[in-house]
């Protein structure tokens, strides 16, 4: 019998209801779909059922890797990657079409984001995510200008994400049951009206901003652009804290520092 590991933040999603609820967000019928830690295969069996074009499944822990082998060896759509998905090209992964699910494992689930959203080719191959996280994550997800929820990932994900659907899930729904209650989201890529070479330049110009929460950002700002720069920034207060400042103004901000 395998045992949820702690290190690889492993629950086991086991109520049956939640997963068709996760699976019939959209109809996945001849899609390409991708499935980010499969687990024990309990999702997986309902996206097989949907008739998917081809199924990629990645899945770190070798022993769950090795039963899902043996568990879909004969179902020649699907291909089982074992290797954290942190060091895979997931990009690479995407075919036309494709649709990214994963119950992500809530020590990583951020990071696993924030790599979809730095995909080099904008907009992608994908044309939904359905990702579930801890609510208090997915909150800062969605958090919105202004909000207590709002930030540097909310900013990041606003630049390329439209939020569709989203629910909570109880911790009953697993096992083990986790302290905290789950959200699944459902994403699809859109186009910012600020067009950024790399959005990598936006990751880092909000980590300065936001080095310093509570404190104005005349001091940070000043670390990324001339005050010739500055001023060309309608509506920029340099007495704001990062949190009063539009994600529009992030992407300018991002824009001129491109130019630098």
């Amino acid at each position: 019998m395998q045992f949820a590991k702690k290190s690889l933040g492993q629950n086991f999603l086991i109520d049956k209801n939640i997963i068709k609820k996760i699976i019939n967000i959209i109809d996945i019928g001849n899609k390409n779909i991708i499935e980010i830690g499969s687990g024990k295969g309990a999702l997986t069996n309902e996206i097989i059922k949907k008739n998917p074009k081809s199924l990629s499944i990645i899945e770190k822990d070798f022993y769950l890797s090795k039963e899902l082998n043996l568990k879909y060896k004969k179902n020649k759509i699907v291909k089982i990657y074992n290797i954290d998905v942190l060091k895979l090209n997931i990009e690479k992964l995407c075919r036309k079409n494709s649709v990214i699910f994963g119950n992500l494992p809530y020590n990583i689930s951020s990071q696993i984001l924030v790599k979809i959203l730095k995909f080099k080719k904008w907009p992608p191959k994908f044309t939904d995510i359905i990702l579930m996280f801890q609510k208090e994550l997915g909150e800062k997800i969605l958090g919105k200008f202004p909000s207590a929820n709002y930030g540097r990932l909310s900013i990041l994900t606003d630049y390329r994400l439209n939020t569709l659907k989203k629910f909570l899930v109880s911790p009953n729904c697993f096992f083990p049951k986790p302290k905290v209650t789950s959200l699944v989201i459902h994403f699809k890529p859109k186009i910012s009206t600020i067009i950024l070479k790399d959005i990598s330049n936006l990751e880092k110009i909000t980590n300065i901003i936001f080095s310093n929460k509570r404190k104005m950002i005349n001091k940070n700002i000043k670390k990324i652009l001339s005050k010739k720069d500055i001023l060309l920034i309608n509506n920029l207060k340099l007495n704001s804290r990062p949190t009063e400042i539009e994600p529009e103004i992030f992407y300018k901000i991002a824009k001129l520092y491109e130019k630098r």
